[in-house]
């Protein structure tokens, strides 16, 4: 009896025990979630802050940090404030794969938002995913940002791909253009850009008239130029970012060709408008939504323009404005998560955003369990006296 009494002693503790400690364990439990703790969500970003293409990741930062400082200004998320780290790819991608590192291994981040650069994302993907990190709304493109479905990816952007389908199509149908040409980066960005205008080409019954490709860090586009230019072209499609694309821009000036170009998001560009010597006047790009100017008439707009201007010292760009609506956007996705922060509730509620629209009249984002492509809408627009001017205010077709 006595052993009996001991050992049912023994039990009853030990299952008091597990009763009491099980507040704790759940409180570990939660705690457990990578990058989320009691008070703060940790967040990371690589961008391109001091390469070829700094103009954007600089710009598309400073818009992510005034969306990630509102949301902490209000009392952060839930009762937990936002703490961003940002790291310097510098457009390299084993500087890439080195500041993704540093994210996931000792910043511990919860989900990284904004990186740039297509090759680099594709760098590094794989090993976030191998940490069950989310790659949120990626400064690129690219479709494989979106393609093929993983539920760790979600896309921002209409992609290089349609954007450049849609543009050829317009200018094909449009404005008569019959010889076609193609000059882009030898990279996954530069080849996503180029497949879309030869698939594009192929469905309307017609031919690429000349191709060529060059390094992000090439400046002597002359013989480029120049075999475009004998085999006719009477439209150019650029897979050019900024730098680049000024070069080209301003080599065609200086032969007196007045070819017509398209580029894409990755050129939208104030740099490419603004450059000396207004190489880009009457360049058009294709873009996933349209820039608005800090004089525009929205006092949202001009909101953020002025907030922007007085702590960065300059007006953003598209890509300062494409960086805040993803910060917002994410923050929205969190406040839907709730309180009880772990992965599959942060998926939940990024797969459950409908409809929702950003300060800029931008499209309509919206992500489901199985599409995490927020939007595949795109817009053209043409540099006019150094501006960005929409074509239309409608979104391209093909």
């Amino acid at each position: 009896m006595k052993q009996t009494s001991a050992v049912s002693r023994r039990l009853v503790l030990g299952g008091t025990a597990s009763i009491l400690a099980s507040p704790a364990i759940i409180g570990r439990a939660a705690a457990a979630t990578r990058g989320v703790s009691d008070s703060e969500i940790v967040i990371g970003t690589m961008a391109d802050l001091s390469g070829v293409t700094a103009v954007q990741g600089v710009n598309n930062a400073n818009g992510m940090r005034l969306g990630f400082d509102e949301a902490n200004a209000r009392g952060g998320v839930h009762g937990r404030k936002i703490r961003w780290i940002v790291e310097d790819n510098e457009y390299i991608v084993p500087k890439a794969v080195q500041a993704m590192n540093k994210l996931l291994n000792r910043d511990n981040i919860f989900f990284a938002i904004g990186n740039g650069g297509t090759p680099h994302n594709d760098a590094v993907m794989p090993s976030m995913f191998e940490k069950s990190v989310p790659n949120v709304f990626p400064t690129t493109c690219a479709r494989s940002m979106y393609e093929p479905f993983n539920r760790l990816k979600f896309g921002q952007f209409a992609s290089y791909y349609d954007q450049m389908r849609a543009g050829v199509k317009y200018f094909v149908e449009q404005r008569g253009k019959k010889v076609i040409g193609s000059m882009y980066q030898d990279t996954d960005f530069g080849r996503d850009v180029h497949a879309g205008v030869v698939a594009q080409l192929q469905a309307m019954g017609l031919k690429l008239a000349a191709e060529t490709s060059h390094r992000p860090t090439d400046t002597d586009f002359n013989a480029a130029l120049a075999r475009q230019h004998d085999a006719g072209c009477d439209l150019i499609c650029a897979g050019t970012i900024v730098k680049d694309t000024t070069i080209i821009l301003q080599t065609a000036h200086k032969m007196g060709w007045n070819v017509q170009f398209c580029g894409q998001f990755a050129s939208y560009s104030t740099a490419v408008a603004e450059a000396p010597g207004e190489p880009a006047e009457g360049f058009y790009s294709m873009a996933p939504a349209l820039y608005r100017y800090p004089d525009d008439p929205k006092p949202a707009v001009h909101a953020f323009a002025e907030t922007y201007r007085k702590r960065f010292g300059f007006d953003p760009n598209y890509l300062g404005e494409a960086g805040y609506t993803a910060a917002c956007f994410s923050v929205a996705a969190l406040q839907k998560a709730g309180r009880d922060l772990t992965l599959d509730s942060f998926i939940n509620a990024m797969e459950s955003m409908r409809d929702w629209h950003d300060i800029f009249g931008g499209p309509a984002l919206s992500l489901s369990p199985t599409n995490h492509h927020a939007s595949s809408q795109s817009f053209l627009s043409v540099v006019k006296n150094r501006r960005w001017t929409p074509v239309q205010e409608q979104p391209l077709m093909f």
